[in-house]
């Protein structure tokens, strides 16, 4: 892993992506986009994310944070562990979901490719965290999050995007509250 994708100051604000084992595009269904809310919401309250902007897309999710214990490394690494577990279970138990023998099945794939997982991976290893140093280059990595939907085809404007702090700087109707971007002017 190259230098620039190490999370090197404690205190820092990152850019993170992460996602999905082989892309599966999961977050399909509402229920899975709620877990992943629920998790950034108790992070957020409990575990001292600081959450300056986010997208989730079907396979992957984007966020800028700063980890207000220090530890920005260890609180992705949980925020994963746990929404590993939560989302598989969601659907394990998810009547509706058509395709849970196929995702089971490529989650277990991919945790016996894997000598430390106990039976699934669901996300890809790496976070890819770049620290963002500049207002310039915070302003430039929130851009590109919020454009990440338009660019894939789902919507003509970011804010059309339910899952992003796009809405949050435009119009207040959210999924998520961020923390205040003052800094980003």
């Amino acid at each position: 892993m190259s230098r620039n994708y190490k999370f090197h100051n404690k205190s820092g604000l990152y850019f993170v992506s992460f996602a999905i084992v082989n892309w599966i595009d999961v977050f399909t269904r509402q229920i899975y986009f709620n877990e992943l809310a629920k998790s950034v919401d108790y992070c957020r309250k409990e575990k001292g994310m600081e959450l300056y902007a986010y997208c989730f897309m079907p396979s992957h999710i984007h966020l800028v944070y700063r980890s207000a214990q220090e530890d920005p490394s260890g609180l992705i690494r949980d925020f994963k562990k746990h929404t590993a577990r939560k989302l598989i279970e969601a659907i394990e138990n998810n009547p509706q979901e058509s395709r849970k023998e196929w995702l089971l099945w490529m989650f277990e794939r991919a945790g016996k490719k894997n000598a430390t997982k106990s039976k699934y991976q669901f996300w890809q290893h790496h976070n890819k965290p770049i620290e963002l140093w500049s207002e310039k280059v915070i302003k430039q990595k929130i851009d590109y999050i919020h454009k990440n939907p338009v660019e894939s085809g789902f919507v003509m404007n970011p804010i059309e995007w339910k899952y992003s702090s796009a809405r949050n700087f435009e119009e207040g109707n959210t999924v998520l509250e961020i923390d205040s971007a003052g800094f980003i002017g």
